[in-house]
């Protein structure tokens, strides 16, 4: 079965990919932020967010934004990676990104102790470096530690949007219930499935308590770094529902589909699945929009 490309191309329009990997970056990369943002504005879409796990992204992309590209139809939305190479769990980094203009924290990624367990066994462990520190929100009681509630108070303060990175589910339950008691009203899960191991249950309550959960092409799409059979994305869309689901690419690496393919891919394979149009406009456009803050006419 094919899918209509005129189908493609109406459903990319107005699309936001929150998890675009370009470069420069210590990790091979297809191209840099420039060149991701002309392709993301060639095929209408409304927003891109780069994401580095070695540094923040926003000085890069508030000077595009307001001068190689301030004629494109785009935003550019950018945050940090609170990665060993910031920092880790470093509240000044998170104040200082979101007072540039960043908008998205995510906790850490390839520095995260969950990451790093899983890691163990596999090639997954990035260029060679100095060996990273295990990072997690919780001490050795199971409580949310003092430089983390910091930095939940300051993205409340900033309503910067909460992003998971890799933690555990047994981290971001906890991670979550604190971060609405200090106020912050936007979260996105991240890789709910693989890193996160979150069960369908743990997604539905996520969902619930008013989490946006990320999935993405490169998790799902045919290609090395596919995780999960098709079967399972319709099985999360359902547990969390389509107005809590949110599409991005986590693709710029090379060996893999560009961006903006990858997006391309993961909407025509939704489409082979039967997942309906109105669905797809809220899980690549709409829900995205809702979490950052952004307006869509859409």
């Amino acid at each position: 079965m094919t899918t209509p490309l005129d189908d493609i191309d109406h459903l990319l329009t107005g699309a936001i990919d929150l998890d675009c990997r370009t470069g420069p970056s210590l990790e091979p990369r297809h191209f840099t932020h420039d060149y991701a943002a002309e392709e993301a504005a060639a095929a209408g879409m409304a927003a891109v967010a780069f994401r580095d796990d070695f540094y923040p992204t926003t000085p890069v992309a508030a000077i595009l934004e307001k001068t190689v590209y301030a004629d494109l139809p785009l935003k550019l939305l950018s945050g940090v990676v609170l990665n060993n190479y910031v920092g880790g769990l470093n509240p000044y980094a998170v104040e200082h990104e979101l007072k540039l203009g960043g908008r998205i924290i995510w906790m850490p990624t390839i520095s995260a102790a969950n990451h790093l367990r899983m890691a163990y066994r596999s090639n997954d462990d990035g260029p060679a470096m100095r060996p990273r520190e295990a990072l997690s929100v919780l001490d050795t009681k199971g409580a949310i530690t003092a430089p983390v509630r910091e930095i939940l108070e300051i993205t409340a303060q900033h309503d910067a949007v909460l992003a998971s990175g890799h933690l555990h589910i047994s981290e971001i339950l906890p991670l979550f219930e604190a971060a609405r008691a200090a106020g912050v009203r936007r979260m996105l899960v991240n890789q709910p499935l693989h890193y996160a191991g979150a069960t369908l249950a743990d997604i539905e309550e996520l969902a619930r308590d008013g989490a946006f959960i990320e999935l993405t092409a490169a998790a799902f799409i045919e290609s090395p770094d596919r995780r999960h059979p098709p079967g399972v994305l319709t099985s999360v869309i359902a547990a969390a529902s389509p107005e809590r689901i949110v599409f991005s690419s986590g693709l710029g690496h090379t060996g893999n589909l560009k961006p903006v393919e990858g997006l391309r891919a993961l909407i025509g394979l939704c489409l082979q699945h039967g997942i309906a149009q109105e669905d797809m406009t809220m899980m690549l456009a709409k829900n995205a929009a809702q979490l950052m803050g952004l307006t869509q006419d859409r």
